[in-house]
């Protein structure tokens, strides 16, 4: 129980901070700031916002959204893994990156918390019949 509690609490965190950001991608499409620069900013802010809503969605039960944090968890990883690269290749070319080293690590926490808390799979019951998929039910 103590381990869903922390889960929550870092899902409200994160979840928080990536709908933050939401705040930035609007700013930059509002005031076209992207423009001239890299369109992958704006790209990469409505991912993660729309992942922060997602994951404020899971925080009341967690197990039933195993997936979505996992998969919050491996982007985020992802993301810091990408970062690091970009980094040392622009470092052996003799150009810094405006994004700082701390970046990497806050982004490298946040998967790593996600994956050490990650639910549990609930067992499927043995033998238990496959059904259709319920795409409309009335």
């Amino acid at each position: 129980m103590k381990g869903e509690r922390t889960l929550q609490v870092v899902l409200v965190l994160v979840g928080l901070v990536y709908s933050f950001w939401g705040y930035f991608l609007f700013d930059a499409l509002w005031h076209s700031s992207w423009l001239g620069h890299s369109d992958v900013l704006p790209m990469f802010l409505s991912l993660n916002t729309v992942l922060g809503v997602f994951l404020l969605l899971a925080v009341k039960q967690p197990a039933k959204h195993r997936s979505l944090i996992a998969y919050g968890a491996w982007s985020s990883l992802a993301h810091g893994f990408t970062m690091t690269i970009q980094s040392a290749e622009a470092a052996a070319h003799g150009l810094h990156r405006k994004d700082s080293p701390w970046d990497i690590v806050i982004v490298a926490v946040i998967g790593v918390a996600l994956l050490a808390l990650l639910p549990a799979k609930e067992p499927s019951p043995a033998g238990a019949p496959i059904s259709e998929p319920r795409f409309a039910e009335r």
